[in-house]
């Protein structure tokens, strides 16, 4: 059995900045969707995205892959790793607060490690990485408030819906490893949400109309981040992480979205940060530290530096 990937401190600090990054996607989608349709805003999300990667790609001369079977995995990675969730956590943002999508967004991470585990040898659901998993999402739930999480009989098709979108990425993370590992990170996001471009253009214009370029100048702050950092730019630090950490190791980078966005939103958005995100900040700690093992290697090595002195 190939032996399980570690985090090195190198994707930690990877980590955490695609958390950053990532953390300010839900406070920009909700502003852009003060003047967008959920199918519209996503379609912006994709077509730029897409469009300033192929620009990067041209200019730093990457090659193109000519395997047709390569294009087709760009139409699948584009539709189950963008135009679905993005799709369905755009809807759901009419109807549940920001920090609640976040909340719900972390769960990412605990079906990427047990779809991992399933289909990589490599990704093996250890006791260890299971409890770390179940501490960071209760530091989650915690930030928001425990029962925001369980209140699914005020908007639960919203709740759902997003719910929906993170399996749909922990899927996409394992297919992403298995159909894309050997192409450039620039050639595979760019493709990646050209197949979702691809998707999203005939059921935006269906639903909504063609897109109007005449938008408030919030708007297209919002839709210039979201879709040129968060996308573009967050992609190529995904498939970055990727390569080195594994799909499971790197979906747990979703537990952190969560208090980053709630901090975004309390600065930019006047938006009140509770006590208890203080605690749910300290449990996601100790449960990113439980994934990586540093708890336990630290125990173990003051264990062989100090010995228990038997009593018997």
């Amino acid at each position: 059995m190939t032996q399980q990937k570690s985090l090195s401190p190198r994707d930690w600090g990877l980590m955490f900045l695609l958390a950053l990054i990532w953390g300010g996607t839900f406070p920009s989608v909700r502003v852009a969707l003060f003047e967008l349709t959920p199918l519209t805003a996503v379609l912006h999300r994709t077509f730029w995205a897409a469009l300033a990667l192929w620009v990067l790609a041209l200019v730093t001369r990457q090659k193109l892959p000519r395997n047709p079977g390569t294009w087709a995995a760009f139409l699948v990675m584009g539709l189950i790793n963008n135009a679905i969730p993005f799709s369905l956590q755009a809807w759901g943002q009419l109807h549940i607060e920001s920090g609640l999508a976040a909340i719900l967004n972390a769960s990412t991470a605990i079906f990427g490690v047990l779809v991992a585990a399933l289909v990589f040898a490599d990704e093996r659901l250890t006791t260890r990485k299971l409890a770390g998993v179940v501490l960071g999402f209760l530091g989650v739930a915690t930030t928001v408030g425990l029962s925001n999480l369980m209140a699914l009989d005020l908007h639960s098709l919203a709740q759902l819906a997003v719910i929906a979108g993170t399996v749909s990425y922990a899927f996409a993370g394992a297919f992403a490893r298995t159909y894309l590992g050997g192409l450039s990170p620039i050639v595979a996001a760019a493709g990646m949400l050209t197949g979702a471009t691809i998707w999203m253009l005939p059921i935006a214009i269906t639903a909504d109309g063609l897109p109007s370029f005449d938008l408030q100048p919030q708007t297209w702050a919002a839709v210039s981040y979201y879709a040129l950092i968060a996308t573009a730019g967050a992609f190529l630090l995904y498939y970055r992480i990727l390569s080195s950490a594994g799909s499971g190791n790197l979906l747990i980078v979703t537990l952190l979205v969560a208090p980053v966005s709630i901090v975004i939103g309390a600065v930019g958005l006047d938006e009140e940060l509770a006590p208890r995100a203080f605690a749910g900040f300290a449990i996601l700690a100790v449960g990113l530290l439980t994934l990586n093992g540093t708890l336990f290697r630290g125990a173990l090595l003051r264990r062989l530096r100090h010995p228990a002195i038997d009593p018997r």
